[in-house]
């Protein structure tokens, strides 16, 4: 993974959680395979570099899903991935 894609992600690593104005998520999953983040996001090929697989925390019926988003100054990491 280059260190520009890295930036774009971010501290987004499994067991992460971050949260930011559209609510807090729980990292599930990192994809980094261009052509499986594409059909994740349903994006073309060439328009999707990763995916992250997130669950929304802050909703008891919170279903994982994908997005592809970077990371920005908007976004807080509230715990590091990894801890449990």
């Amino acid at each position: 993974m280059t260190s520009d894609i890295a930036a774009q992600i971010g501290p987004r690593t499994a067991g992460a959680i971050y949260q930011n104005s559209d609510g807090a998520f729980e990292v599930l999953a990192l994809v980094t395979d261009p052509a499986q983040a594409a059909r994740l996001l349903n994006r073309r090929p060439a328009a999707a570099r990763f995916a992250v697989i997130v669950r929304d925390v802050l909703r008891a019926d919170g279903q994982p899903f994908a997005v592809g988003s970077v990371w920005t100054t908007s976004d807080h990491l509230v715990r590091a991935g990894g801890a449990r």
